[in-house]
């Protein structure tokens, strides 16, 4: 080749030589790059255990961070639900593996059984009978009949008898005779309980309550002397005699005891 032709073709040599020279250097490069060692991501997480306890502050996706899985995953393989809450001391499985987990538990020692004791009852059963000490009742027993007596009865009316205590003819106590303004007298002592003429049949009537369930009654008076409430004796004039409610100048007077009439003279005295 001439000087000219080396001349004319120098260009092309030149972008040969170029070409050669990148190509050299990017197959460096690439050699280079392919002998650079390779960084192991697995190598910035823990090596994940079969199983974990939850430790204080450890929450679900903190754990699978730290270890490089999915928190789903391991939700999954432990059976929670969102929110995926997980407590202090729960024993989570993080691999797929037949790895069962370890539970310590401590051996309860059994205590020895409870003995029974048997008691032996004697056979024979002494019973003693005690006799009660007898009593004297040295308290009287008062009737209303001594009671009654004990009273002072008097007799209401200085005047004869008109008719005696008969029940057959409607006569439930004894009527004394005598003038309009003769004297009515308490025939024991008692508390007035009534003073009225209220009750047409018997006229102007009073009533005297006395102990032991007894009332006496006074009937057909023509004045009245004392008022309900008032305090009697036995012998107090109360009323004067009169016909109020009959037709006769009288006194009806009865004896009640416990509601019911009994004979007057059975308490006052008649002769």
């Amino acid at each position: 080749m001439s000087i000219q032709e080396v001349v004319h073709n120098k260009p092309s040599a030149v972008f040969k030589a170029v070409f050669l020279s990148t190509a050299l250097l990017a197959l460096l490069g690439m050699t280079g790059c392919a002998s650079k060692p390779q960084v192991n991501n697995s190598a910035r997480y823990a090596v994940a255990p079969d199983f974990y306890t939850v430790r204080s502050g450890d929450t679900l996706s903190g754990i699978a961070a730290r270890y490089g899985l999915n928190y789903q995953s391991i939700a999954d393989m432990n059976d929670i639900a969102p929110p995926y809450r997980i407590f202090v001391g729960q024993s989570l499985r993080l691999k797929h593996t037949g790895a069962k987990r370890n539970i310590t538990t401590q051996a309860i020692t059994q205590t020895a059984p409870i003995q029974r004791q048997s008691i032996e009852l004697p056979k024979t059963v002494t019973t003693t009978t005690v006799q009660p000490a007898p009593t004297t009742n040295t308290e009287k027993v008062t009737t209303k009949t001594s009671t009654s007596k004990n009273l002072g009865w008097v007799r209401p009316s200085t005047g004869r008898v008109l008719q005696a205590f008969d029940t057959a003819k409607e006569v439930k106590g004894i009527r004394f005779g005598g003038k309009i303004g003769d004297p009515v007298v308490a025939a024991a002592q008692g508390q007035v309980i009534y003073a009225a003429d209220g009750l047409k049949e018997y006229g102007q009537l009073i009533l005297i309550k006395h102990v032991d369930g007894y009332i006496t009654a006074y009937a057909h008076n023509s004045k009245l002397l004392v008022t309900s409430g008032q305090n009697v004796n036995a012998g107090q004039k109360i009323a004067e005699m009169g016909n109020s409610g009959t037709s006769q100048t009288m006194l009806e007077f009865q004896v009640r005891l416990d509601g019911k009439p009994i004979n007057p003279s059975l308490v006052i005295p008649i002769d």
